[in-house]
């Protein structure tokens, strides 16, 4: 008995490692490790629900659009015109510094 819950708990473990995986990580997607794709959490810019509706759909056509510098220069483009001046900057922060994360590991 203790061997099956012993390998039932292992079992739990292997599929919370599976699927706890970064979901959205476009550079991994693209397999190109140099090029930054932004994944930050949007919970800590305190937007506005009318913003938050407006980044969710520009980050669901980004993810469509596929990764490339021209997308992710047109998703910066446009969460800039979404974002006040502080939270673009807070967003453009965390965004460098998961791409610098990323280029290193």
């Amino acid at each position: 008995m203790t061997k099956i819950i012993a390998l039932l708990v292992a079992g739990m473990f292997v599929t919370g490692a599976v699927f706890a995986g970064e979901h959205g990580g476009c550079t991994k997607q693209a397999g190109n490790h140099g090029k930054a794709a932004c994944s930050v959490s949007l919970a800590n810019l305190n937007l506005t629900s009318d913003q938050q509706a407006k980044m969710d759909k520009i980050m669901a056509e980004h993810h469509k659009a596929g990764c490339s510098e021209a997308s992710e220069a047109k998703y910066m483009k446009e969460a800039e015109g979404v974002l006040t001046k502080e939270q673009f900057a807070k967003f453009k922060a965390e965004c460098q510094g998961k791409s610098k994360a990323k280029t290193e590991t």
